[in-house]
C-alpha cells in the first residue's frame, strides 16, 4: 500500500506546485502567439543543433551512408532517427531495415531496389561528370532517384531551335540542353517533362524552370525574336520584367515541366517535388525505427583466398561453411532434407556493385544415418574475378525449413601482385586435394585450374588425416641459358610460440614440380607425428637466382583422436 502511496501523493505535490505557481504569476499564464513562436523558434534551433552534433559523432562510413549512398532517397524522418541511434550495431541493423522496406519482394534475399540503387549512381558518374561526381549533377540526381526517363530529346551542341508556338514561335539559338520525359512518376503525375541547360557549355547541366535559359541569344538586342516581337507587335525587353521567375514572352502561354500551361506557382511546387525523396511502398517509419533485426540466427564460418591470374586480376574464392547441427530438416520417404537459400554480394567501396551471386543449396541424408551426420559440415563455394583493392562483401544464408537466417557482413583486401616481385598465392589448407580430368579443368566448385582443393575452413585435423596443402608462387626468375628457375622450398611446422619447428624439412629437387615463372605446389602431410594443439605451417619458397624469399603461413590444430572408450561409446 505504501508502494501505491507515495507516487500518488508525489504528483500531489507537483500539481498543487503547479497551481501555486500559476496563481502566483498570472501574466504568464497565456503566452502571447510572438512568445510561442520564439519558443518554436529556440526548439527548432535546439534540436537542429543537436542533430549536427550527432552527425559529427558519426564515423566516415555512416557519414558516407548518408551523404552519398542514399543522400537523395533517405526521408528526413529516417535521418533524424539514424542520426539518434546509439551503436554502430543498430546502425548497421538500420541501414538493413533501410533497404528491406524498399525491397519489392521482402521474403527474397536479393533485393533488387538496393542493387538498381547502386547500379544508377554508378551510371550516373559514368555519364554526367562534369568537374563534379556524377552523382552530384541535377541530372545525375534525378536519374538516381526516378532512374531513366521514357524519352530524352538531347542537344549537346545545341544550335537552331524553332521556338514552339505556345512559347512565342520564331527561330533562335540555344545552349546544349537535354529535355526528358517520364510517362508517369509517382507523387508527380503524368507527362512529366524536365529541362536541362548547359548555359556555360562545361558540361554542367542543371535543371531549369525557364524554357527561355536555353536561348543562347536572349541578351542579344533584335536576335532570336518571337513572332510578336518580329512583327513589332512586343518588345524583346518586356521579357526582362517578368515576376514569375523566367524571361518569356509576356502574355505567351508556356510549357515547363509537365507539358501543360502552369502558373509559377505549380512550376515551383513541380520543381521541389522532384527533388523529394520518393514514396516508400514497403513498411512504415515506425516498423523501421523500432525493429531490431534478428542476425545470426544460422551460425555459419566463411573464407575467402586470393590467386593471381594475371598482373590487373585476381581470383578470390569465397567459400562458406555451414554446420549439419545448424540446419532444420523434413523427412519424407525416409530422406530427412534441408534447404538453404544463399545471396551474396561484392561491393566497391563507393557501394558500386561489383558481382552478386544466388544459389539454392541442400543437404539430403538418409534417416538412419542424420544423427551421424550432426558433426559434419556442408560446403561451399563461388570463384569471382576482381581487380586489386578493398571491397565489402555480404552473404546471407536462410534456413528455408526454419526461416533463420545468417548474415556475414566483412571486407576483402584484395591484393596487387606485382610483376617484378617474388610472390604467393594464399596458402590453402585441404581436407581433399587431387587431380580432375581434362574436362573439369576450371569449372565447378573447388576446382582451381587443374586441382580440386576443398579448403577446411576451421584447420582442424586429426593425426589420421593427411592434410592438403595448396600454394602458387609467382614471378620466378628463369635462368637465360637453361631456360630453367632454380628454387628451394622448406616446410617448417611451429607449434604455439616455440621458435624451434615441431617438424622440419625440404622438399627434394625431384619433387618439386617442373615449372617456369611460376610453381603450382600441391602435397598431402601426415601429422601422425604432431601432438595434440594448436600448429602453424610456413612455406619458406626461395628464388636461388635473386635470393628472394617469400614464406607464406597458414595456422591449423591437431585434435586429439577419440579413446578406445569414447569410441566404445
Amino acid at each position: 500500500m505504501g508502494r501505491c502511496f507515495k507516487p500518488f501523493l508525489w504528483v500531489l505535490l507537483a500539481g498543487g506546485l503547479v497551481l501555486t505557481t500559476s496563481a502566483a504569476l498570472p501574466a504568464r499564464q497565456d503566452s502571447s502567439p510572438q512568445d510561442q513562436q520564439q519558443k518554436s523558434k529556440k526548439s527548432g534551433k535546439a534540436k537542429g543543433k543537436s542533430d549536427r552534433a550527432l552527425y559529427k559523432e558519426l564515423n566516415s562510413q555512416y557519414k558516407k551512408w548518408l551523404d552519398e549512398d542514399v543522400v537523395y532517397i533517405i526521408t528526413p524522418e529516417e535521418r533524424r532517427a539514424f542520426l539518434h541511434l546509439q551503436t554502430n550495431e543498430e546502425r548497421e541493423q538500420f541501414i538493413e531495415a533501410f533497404w528491406q522496406r524498399r525491397n519489392p519482394d521482402p521474403d527474397s534475399p536479393e533485393n533488387t531496389y538496393k542493387e538498381e540503387h547502386y547500379r544508377r549512381i554508378a551510371y550516373a558518374n559514368e555519364h554526367y561528370a562534369s568537374g563534379i561526381p556524377g552523382w552530384k549533377t541535377d541530372r545525375g540526381k534525378i536519374y538516381i532517384m526516378w532512374g531513366p526517363p521514357d524519352e530524352i530529346d538531347s542537344h549537346p551542341t545545341g544550335g537552331t531551335w524553332d521556338r514552339p508556338m505556345d512559347q512565342g514561335g520564331g527561330e533562335t539559338t540555344t545552349y546544349p540542353y537535354e529535355d526528358w520525359r517520364y510517362r508517369y512518376l509517382e507523387g508527380m503525375g503524368e507527362n512529366v517533362e524536365l529541362e536541362f541547360v548547359d548555359p556555360s557549355g562545361s558540361g554542367e547541366y542543371h535543371l531549369t524552370m525557364d524554357p527561355s535559359e536555353k536561348d543562347a541569344l536572349l541578351h542579344v538586342p533584335g536576335a532570336g525574336l518571337t513572332l510578336a516581337e518580329s512583327m513589332g507587335m512586343a518588345s524583346k525587353a518586356d521579357r526582362f520584367s517578368n515576376t514569375d521567375g523566367t524571361n518569356m514572352a509576356e502574355n505567351e502561354p508556356m510549357s515547363t515541366m509537365q507539358g501543360e500551361n502552369m502558373d509559377e506557382f505549380t512550376r515551383l511546387e513541380n520543381y521541389a517535388n522532384i527533388f523529394k525523396p520518393p514514396p516508400v511502398k514497403f513498411k512504415d517509419l515506425e516498423a523501421v525505427v523500432t525493429s531490431r533485426m534478428v542476425r545470426d540466427q544460422l551460425k555459419f564460418q566463411y573464407h575467402y583466398d586470393f590467386l593471381r591470374i594475371t598482373s590487373d586480376t585476381v581470383l578470390v574464392p569465397i567459400t562458406v561453411q555451414i554446420p549439419v547441427r545448424q540446419l532444420s530438416f523434413q523427412e519424407k520417404d525416409g530422406v530427412d532434407s534441408a534447404s538453404m537459400h544463399l545471396f551474396a554480394r561484392v561491393t566497391s567501396l563507393s557501394g558500386r556493385v561489383v558481382q552478386t551471386f544466388e544459389d539454392t543449396l541442400r543437404a539430403d541424408y538418409p534417416a538412419s544415418q542424420l544423427q551421424k551426420m550432426i558433426g559434419t559440415s556442408d560446403i561451399y563455394q563461388k570463384a569471382v574475378p576482381l581487380t586489386p583493392g578493398l571491397y565489402r562483401l555480404d552473404v546471407v544464408i536462410k534456413d528455408v525449413n526454419s526461416g533463420n537466417v545468417g548474415v556475414v557482413n566483412t571486407r576483402i583486401p584484395v591484393p596487387a601482385f606485382h610483376d617484378d616481385q617474388l610472390s604467393t598465392s594464399s596458402l590453402i589448407l585441404a581436407d581433399d586435394i587431387q587431380p580432375v580430368s581434362a574436362k573439369d579443368i576450371g569449372l565447378g566448385q573447388f576446382v582451381l585450374g587443374d586441382v580440386k582443393v576443398r579448403p577446411k575452413l576451421d584447420g582442424i585435423f586429426s593425426p589420421a588425416d593427411a592434410m592438403g596443402i595448396f600454394l602458387q608462387v609467382y614471378n620466378l626468375k628463369v635462368d637465360d641459358k637453361t631456360h630453367r628457375a632454380d628454387t628451394s622450398i622448406e616446410f617448417r611446422v611451429l607449434k604455439d610460440k616455440d621458435p624451434t619447428p615441431a617438424l622440419r624439412f625440404d622438399l627434394p629437387a625431384n619433387q618439386i614440380p617442373d615449372h617456369g615463372e611460376e610453381l603450382t605446389l600441391e602435397k598431402r602431410m601426415t601429422l601422425g607425428s604432431l601432438a595434440p594443439g594448436k600448429y602453424k605451417l610456413e612455406i619458406a619458397v626461395t628464388d636461388n637466382l635473386t635470393k628472394q624469399t617469400v614464406t607464406p603461413s597458414a595456422n591449423f590444430t591437431v585434435k586429439a583422436l577419440p579413446t578406445s572408450t569414447a569410441q566404445g561409446r
